[in-house]
């Protein structure tokens, strides 16, 4: 079942999401919500869903970066993100640690401020520990756009929204993105816009 996606300026989305035990992630409520979490992503289409995006305040999100969400960008787009395919994943109650370096700034959208992007700064490297949708262990590394997916979505389960990280001179509406700055380097875009590096 595709689930309505939640807006920014709903309460969910500003609120810690609570852990989920064993035997709530066992449990059919928990698994029918995995498969719908599912299909509401991939029918929005977004490489990442949490919870309360749909407005739940569980410790759960779902992440996938399908090749066909790939089809738009060039070759050197792709290598500059490092941005590959991510298959389907589940992390509940997900523990993320920011690997040392300088972040990397990319334009970012997400489901719940619907038609919008900006420069978000993000770790370049990430590692996560959590359960996946059986309850098991995982530990996860990540680089580039798998590593910005994750940290979007953990920081969705402790209330925060992309918007809260962004450049706010860099604020665009999808279509001005696409016609004024795709394909362009961050430093054109700041340069464009006036807006220093942070």
């Amino acid at each position: 079942m595709i689930l309505p996606i939640v807006q920014a300026g709903d309460p969910v989305l500003r609120a810690p999401a609570r852990p989920l035990s064993l035997d709530e992630i066992q449990s059919t409520a928990i698994q029918q919500l995995i498969a719908d979490m599912r299909e509401t992503m991939r029918a929005a289409p977004g490489v990442g869903l949490a919870a309360p995006q749909i407005g739940l305040g569980l410790q759960l999100a779902v992440i996938e970066d399908a090749l066909e969400y790939q089809a738009n960008a060039t070759p050197d787009e792709l290598a500059e993100r490092e941005r590959e395919v991510v298959p389907f994943s589940v992390i509940i109650n997900p523990v993320l640690t920011l690997e040392p370096g300088a972040p990397v700034e990319f334009f970012e959208g997400c489901l719940s401020v619907d038609g919008w992007m900006a420069l978000v700064p993000r770790a370049a490297a990430v590692r996560v520990e959590a359960l996946d949708e059986n309850g098991r262990d995982v530990r996860l590394t990540a680089r580039g756009w798998h590593a910005r997916i994750l940290q979007h979505e953990i920081d969705h389960l402790h209330g925060t929204l992309c918007v809260d990280r962004m450049d706010p001179r860099t604020l665009s509406s999808h279509p001005n993105y696409s016609k004024f700055w795709r394909g362009h380097t961050v430093a054109d875009v700041r340069a464009a816009l006036h807006a220093p590096p942070r």
